[in-house]
């Protein structure tokens, strides 16, 4: 069975500048795709509040919906390195309950590894973690579950001052212990800066080409889903949501037309039988004999 990478492996793939595949999934049948597809990392997100769950933020994501979650996609993918992402307000609340929201992802739900949002500020609750032996992955840029505060979903790094903040974060995530860090929605120049200027894995997502991996989310990339927006940074590769849409509406149509279920789907008593058993009701060819 496939070995799951291990953080030192993961951060000897930068050096080696071997590129990094992460792809998010939120169930057992996506993990166990995603697995057999060679996929490096799989990042449970909370971008399943929108394309799971139906909000129309991450906000509203709890806890109890990660570990849940992360559980099914630990089942589906077990030779697969698995990060969940700490869902808002269960981070920030100072190191100990920090602590105790990352163990319960890691112990309940059997991910490898925990991601938060956010840069220097969140230094201390990164070195606790790490030293109680809880893998962080950062992430810095467009943070989504800040959107309101941000003002939405806008191309981080295009200022000086922004520029020169998200090198600092970086840096300070890395000496914090983080093994790696997400760019979302950053500038393709300042992404490559930063990746030149740490030590440890970048992932972008919307960052441009100077990355060391890149992520995206599993119902992007096959647009499976109602309404599935186009966005600049996504590339898809299949049009499941049109199949799957085409395939159901043709059963519908089949079931109201009585063309399903044919013979061949039916279940019919043995010809050989000695003897057939009294059946109440009507069947298809006449009344009950």
């Amino acid at each position: 069975m496939k070995q799951a990478l291990t953080v030192p492996k993961l951060k000897a793939m930068k050096a080696q500048k071997k590129p990094i595949t992460m792809l998010t999934a939120y169930d057992y049948p996506s993990a166990m795709l995603s697995e057999e597809a060679g996929v490096d990392v799989i990042l449970v997100g909370d971008s399943l509040g929108n394309v799971v769950l139906g909000y129309d933020t991450t906000v509203p994501v709890r806890l109890e919906d990660m570990i849940y979650h992360t559980r099914a996609v630990v089942r589906g993918a077990p030779g697969t390195m698995v990060v969940t992402d700490m869902p808002f307000a269960t981070y920030r609340l100072g190191p100990e309950a920090t602590f105790r929201n990352a163990a319960r992802i890691m112990q309940e739900g059997g991910s490898h590894a925990v991601k938060l949002e956010g840069g220097a500020e969140l230094a201390d609750e990164i070195r606790l973690l790490t030293s109680a032996g809880i893998p962080v992955l950062g992430h810095i840029g467009l943070t989504p579950q800040s959107v309101h505060q941000i003002g939405g979903y806008k191309v981080q790094g295009k200022s000086s001052d922004e520029a020169e903040k998200m090198l600092k974060d970086a840096k300070a995530l890395e000496e914090a212990g983080a093994f790696g860090i997400v760019l979302e929605l950053v500038t393709e120049e300042l992404a490559a800066a930063v990746s030149h200027s740490i030590g440890i894995p970048t992932i972008g997502i919307g960052a441009g080409r100077g990355c060391d991996g890149q992520v995206l989310v599993y119902h992007d990339v096959l647009r499976y889903g109602s309404n599935v927006r186009d966005k600049k940074m996504v590339k898809s590769y299949a049009n499941i949501g049109d199949t799957i849409r085409a395939a159901l509406t043709e059963y519908v149509d089949e079931v109201r037309a009585k063309q399903f279920p044919e013979e061949k789907h039916s279940f019919l008593l043995d010809p050989s039988a000695t003897s057939t058993p009294s059946l109440g009701g009507k069947l298809y060819g006449g009344d009950k004999s």
